[in-house]
């Protein structure tokens, strides 16, 4: 990958461009399609120092060198985000994010010069929405399973994202003020939402790591929001409807005040599927609820409001 050591004035990422397998070259992300770039080899080796940096290309798959030393080999997808200003690298067959998580940067709302932590980022992709769309915030993006990690960095440097997110591979109940240069003024999640020994258990580990509570119960999630948030620092989820209580409840023995709520509807008559909940630190009782946020269209497109959404 060959850097051209400028960044692009519409979207603020460092140009780039790469070289395909018959010697040709594609323009840097903003120009090009999903499908435009080769998938490259990206040959890890991993500094805990320090972000990676783009490796030796080998072929059409990614080489990732692990923290414990084992080399792992797995196919990656490229999608497209804001017409191609940011892109983002996932694993084929493990965990890949959903609409969830889109949803929830876009309620987040940070505000200019804010300190971002957010719990469980998988590939990074809240925390680059979040830096796409606010140039002055800085992020902290915290996952416990290594390769997820390891891809998050992947996409932060591709990205030229660098000066704004830091990934660290810890469990979320270690984080102390240091790791993040002191509290937090927010916090957000989009954690695993079911019960360790409720439903099927995914036979991957990653995606089941992701989705029940295995490693990181709810609890943990709120705790940590706590211990790490700024006295009314905000914090930010979004959660299976189903368990409104568990979350609500939890905040509040907590010491975050639920403030806001949101329901997400897949169609304009189904019930709520999702709750996109907001809560304050040390807040006062006052608890408002939104309008609901219908996903699609009768006809299957998307509603005018998450159109919007996914619009640079």
């Amino acid at each position: 990958m060959e850097s051209v050591g400028k960044r692009c004035g519409r979207c603020h990422r460092k140009k780039y461009q790469t070289r395909g397998f018959q010697g040709e070259t594609t323009p840097g992300p903003c120009k090009q399609s999903p499908m435009d770039a080769p998938t490259p080899i990206f040959e890890k080796r991993y500094n805990k120092q320090s972000q990676p940096s783009i490796g030796k290309r080998i072929g059409t798959r990614y080489k990732i060198q692990n923290r414990t030393g084992i080399i792992k080999m797995k196919s990656l997808t490229t999608d497209s985000f804001f017409n191609g200003c940011i892109q983002v690298k996932q694993n084929r067959s493990g965990y890949r994010f959903s609409i969830d998580a889109v949803l929830l940067a876009w309620h987040a709302d940070p505000n200019p010069n804010d300190t971002i932590l957010d719990l469980g980022t998988g590939c990074g992709i809240i925390p680059m929405i979040l830096a796409y769309r606010n140039p002055e915030v800085k992020i902290y993006g915290i996952e416990v399973q290594t390769e997820l990690a390891d891809i998050a960095n992947l996409n932060i440097t591709e990205n030229g994202m660098e000066d704004q997110i830091t990934i660290l591979c810890r469990d979320m109940k270690t984080l102390k003020h240091e790791d993040t240069s002191g509290p937090v003024d927010l916090a957000i999640s989009n954690p695993p939402f079911r019960k360790s020994k409720s439903g099927r258990i995914n036979p991957n580990q990653q995606r089941a790591i992701a989705r029940h509570e295995i490693k990181t119960t709810l609890y943990d999630v709120v705790e940590t929001a706590r211990r790490m948030l700024k006295t009314s620092g905000r914090f930010v989820m979004v959660y299976p409807a189903g368990r409104m209580t568990d979350i609500l409840t939890q905040m509040r023995a907590s010491g975050i005040e639920p403030k806001s709520i949101r329901m997400v509807h897949s169609g304009k008559n189904t019930a709520a599927k999702m709750i996109l909940v907001e809560g304050k630190k040390g807040g006062r009782s006052e608890l408002k609820i939104g309008s609901p946020l219908v996903v699609y269209q009768e006809n299957g497109s998307y509603s005018d409001e998450v159109e919007k959404i996914f619009k640079p």
